[in-house]
């Protein structure tokens, strides 16, 4: 199970830190249930100590392979936001709440299948969803058959992305959209859906 050198060493600490977060467990009562499962199971292995384990996460690199599937694929979009901790948080908790609070966003394609993340994007608060859709969806190697999002999505633009990839959009129609009339041109209507379930 454990390789040699530092891929050893990285195992093992990759491996802590899993069992860690996989129980919700702190590190270490991991280390102590890692080394009672060892034993159990008759296997002859040292298992990191917890400050170990710290110290060498910052160096470790997990590397989640994506399995291909030449399929089609249905992509559900969404993002999420990501709290950031640091010199910030411990203002807010010195001398209250702070107009600055930092964080993130975590922008995600899913395929909705497999419930496995294609690709990710990492933004700034201040980006809108619709500002990430091409970066996110160019990632997704192989054929897109739907996409899938909410009404943060419902713009003239990702339904034209979503139109040059040949896939079928269902994104509903934003909480405060109206039908524009056209001056000129008659273009037909976003093919949004009908209505929400």
């Amino acid at each position: 199970m454990w390789r040699s050198g530092e891929a050893r060493s990285a195992l093992r600490c990759a491996t802590t830190e899993t069992i860690k977060s996989l129980f919700n467990l702190p590190g270490r009562q991991a280390e102590g249930f890692l080394e009672s499962l060892f034993d159990l199971m008759l296997i002859d292995l040292p298992v990191p100590d917890h400050t170990t384990v710290s110290r060498s996460l910052r160096t470790v690199t997990v590397e989640m392979p994506v399995i291909y599937s030449p399929e089609a694929r249905h992509i559900v979009v969404d993002s999420t936001g990501l709290k950031v901790y640091g010199e910030g948080e411990w203002k807010v908790r010195q001398h209250g709440w702070c107009q600055r609070r930092t964080w993130r966003k975590l922008h995600l394609a899913v395929n909705e299948g497999s419930r496995e993340i294609v690709t990710a994007v990492f933004s700034s608060n201040d980006v809108a969803d619709c500002e990430v859709f091409d970066d996110l969806i160019s990632g997704v190697k192989g054929n897109i058959e739907q996409v899938s999002a909410d009404g943060a999505y419902d713009t003239h633009h990702i339904f034209d992305s979503i139109e040059k990839l040949g896939a079928l959009a269902s994104i509903p129609p934003r909480q405060n959209a109206q039908i524009q009339q056209p001056d000129k041109d008659f273009a037909p209507p976003l093919p949004r859906l009908t209505s929400c379930t």
